[in-house]
């Protein structure tokens, strides 16, 4: 086992929130996933983070404390999936998972699919799309059974972008790094016009040697259909949220 894959499973299993989540031959293909994130970020941009203890804390430990949450044989859409997190970690952990990573940025996506390929990871697909265009797509929309968003904005938005992605019976998880209950409370009536119920929130810490992280995982049910007028267009959001 080389050093990157004895660093990665050690910094998860300090964690309660990722313990036992990462294997030895899991540890492998996130080294490949690495190698190549940072290969491609010199002339992409993918990441701001470029150190290695930065990657798996940041990137991958973060991204996989999702993992508990999602039921055996889903089907997930990762909306604003950037440079492919939490989309291709899930991919890595569940091959019993099918996940399409959603993002309006072409060549984020197009970085995705490519690098899914070359890891091997059959179950990733991808969207060059907005969210609130998959939404009103009958190919799409209510056809989830989870829906994640991962450090994207504030929560009442999110809902408005995921929810409509999501069959009833499916959850929305919003994975934030700090969600106070007032952003909770400001989103309660646009959780219950999308046809959602809060299930749980979820508080939990990330860290390693050197920093500890505050993250917030939001479960939202999904316990009736969507109104066919949401989600609106990018222009309706932005002048009037829910």
């Amino acid at each position: 086992m080389t050093e990157f894959s004895k660093e990665l499973i050690r910094i998860a299993d300090k964690n309660e929130a990722t313990k036992d989540l990462i294997t030895e031959k899991s540890a492998e293909v996130f080294e490949a996933l690495c190698s190549r994130m940072l290969e491609v970020n010199e002339h992409l941009n993918l990441t701001a983070i470029r150190d290695t203890d930065g990657v798996i804390l940041k990137h991958f430990v973060d991204s996989v404390a999702i993992i508990p949450y999602i039921k055996d044989g889903a089907r997930v859409c990762d909306i604003g999936c950037g440079g492919g997190f939490p989309t291709l970690p899930i991919a890595i952990l569940r091959p019993d998972v099918s996940i399409i990573g959603v993002d309006s940025v072409t060549k984020k996506v197009t970085y995705v699919n490519e690098t899914a390929q070359k890891l091997g990871l059959n179950n990733v697909s991808v969207s060059n799309s907005r969210a609130e265009e998959l939404g009103q797509n009958n190919d799409f929309r209510e056809s989830f059974d989870v829906s994640c968003a991962r450090a994207l904005g504030k929560l009442s938005l999110l809902c408005e972008l995921c929810l409509p992605l999501v069959k009833v019976g499916g959850k929305f998880i919003a994975m934030k790094s700090l969600t106070t209950a007032e952003e909770i409370k400001n989103a309660e009536s646009a959780i219950s016009l999308l046809g959602g119920r809060l299930d749980s929130v979820v508080e939990y810490t990330l860290k390693n040697d050197f920093e500890e992280l505050t993250r917030t995982m939001v479960i939202i049910e999904k316990i009736a259909p969507t109104p066919k007028k949401y989600p609106r267009n990018n222009s309706q959001i932005s002048k009037k949220p829910l």
